[in-house]
């Protein structure tokens, strides 16, 4: 196995041996799955940088330089083709995406591995030894040696480059080297745990390559302290449409947390019905039941049959939320009952709901605290609990899913509460102690001084 940091710096020799310059950097082609290497990058006299074919000019290689199967004086000189990428200036020291454990890792040196006449690129390392082995060979080796003494190990970090994705060759910080699946490929809580772990312009430059289905959902899985911020530095045309996408609590809770300028002005670009939904939801007060429902339910009248009831679901757009109940209104759209979908299936197509409904349904007013909302869906086992007004209209449902989300944002507020009066009794109990501390030795001195 030989490695960039061991090859970078050695020379680079024609066939009569004469020295011709030191290897500056490597070229790979990103099109296979372990890309070989495609071109030799080299400084010659003066510091002068040339390129050359490794196919049709390289002889041999090894950790001590290159030797070249032609005089100087017959090498024709190349350029960097647009599949092909430079391992020193474009991966070294860069930052990728171990996508098998979801985090961002430094590269830290390139594992190469030889096949016949061919050099491929096998793999970044992203650990300690990678680190040691750019200082130095040498260094590398003897604290790998000072540690095997002691009975401990450091073993290579070594992240699989049998699938690249690279993203903005020549500009990104972001390279994408994905062990098992390309980003695109990954489920949205995936995706979203690395895209909290970039800095804002590398979110931005990963966040383009996706589409809108794919951006929308990671999103929707970011924690809630990253969403507004993201949102806030989204081109707003974009911004306005991935909003639209998402569910309206979701879309909700987020531009509560935007400035008031940043909210109207995506408002004002997104559909009609979507920003009057958001802004319906907006009236209500973060951390009720109205701050936390959705308007995404499924409702008929309790004088439609099963067999329309039905319909109206076979009907329902693809990325609809998964229905748990259709849920029943009378002529006067008051909410009346629940139909599981148990029910729907067993039951004969001509069956009006009004005979197969369960009308003794638990519902909560818009102004109930989630904390109670969440009580009763895990008391009674709901997978969703509608919302009512003093009229019984139906307002909406709040998910098993929405309430999971409140119990989790309450351990931790409780969590950064218990840590914010830790660090007060701390700095408390410090002041105590150095005054104490100043107050004896004031007495130490003045007891000298007598």
């Amino acid at each position: 196995m030989l490695y960039l940091s061991q090859m970078t710096g050695k020379p680079v020799v024609d066939a009569t041996g004469e020295k011709i310059g030191t290897i500056s950097d490597l070229a790979i082609s990103t099109g296979e799955v372990f890309p070989r290497i495609t071109s030799l990058a080299f400084q010659g006299p003066g510091k002068v940088p040339f390129m050359i074919s490794w196919r049709k000019y390289v002889e041999g290689f090894d950790e001590n330089g290159i030797t070249l199967g032609v005089p100087a004086h017959d090498i024709r000189f190349s350029y960097l083709q647009p599949d092909e990428v430079l391992l020193a200036r474009d991966l070294m020291n860069r930052q990728i995406v171990d996508t098998q454990g979801m985090k961002v890792v430094r590269v830290n040196d390139l594992k190469l591995s030889v096949s016949g006449s061919q050099l491929r690129l096998l793999g970044a390392e992203v650990g300690t030894r990678g680190i040691l082995r750019g200082l130095a060979p040498w260094l590398e080796r003897a604290v790998v040696a000072v540690a095997r003494a002691f009975g401990k190990k450091i073993d290579e970090q070594i992240i699989a480059w049998n699938y690249m994705d690279l993203l903005d060759r020549d500009l990104s910080e972001v390279q994408l080297s994905v062990t098992h699946k390309r980003l695109d490929e990954l489920h949205p809580a995936d995706v979203a745990d690395i895209l909290e772990q970039l800095d804002p312009q590398q979110r931005a430059n990963v966040f383009q390559h996706l589409d809108d289905a794919q951006a929308t959902e990671a999103i929707s899985e970011m924690e809630d302290e990253y969403q507004a911020d993201f949102i806030e530095n989204l081109d707003t045309k974009r911004a306005a449409g991935l909003l639209g996408n998402m569910d309206p609590d979701d879309a909700a809770d987020i531009v509560r947390d935007l400035s008031y300028e940043k909210a109207e002005t995506l408002l004002r670009l997104m559909g009609m019905e979507d920003a009057t939904e958001i802004r319906r939801l907006l009236g209500y007060k973060d951390g009720t039941a109205g701050g936390m429902m959705t308007t995404q339910f499924v409702a008929v009248h309790d004088d439609d049959t099963v067999g329309e009831t039905i319909e109206v679901l076979r009907e329902l757009p693809e990325d609809h939320p998964t229905v748990h109940y259709v849920y029943v209104l009378n002529e006067y759209d008051e909410f009346v009952g629940v139909l599981s979908l148990r029910t729907l299936v067993l039951t004969d197509d001509s069956t009006r709901v009004s005979a197969v409904m369960f009308d003794d349904v638990i519902s909560v007013p818009p102004d109930e605290t989630e904390e109670d909302v969440a009580a009763d869906i895990f008391k009674y086992d709901l997978p969703a609990m509608p919302v009512v007004d003093e009229h019984n209209m139906m307002l909406g449902i709040v998910t098993v899913d929405d309430a999971w989300d409140a119990i989790e944002e309450d351990v931790s507020g409780d969590k950064t509460k218990r840590n914010v009066l830790k660090g007060v009794g701390i700095a408390v109990a410090a002041v105590l102690f150095l005054a104490l501390y100043t107050l004896a030795l004031f007495q130490i001195i003045g007891y000298s001084w007598r």
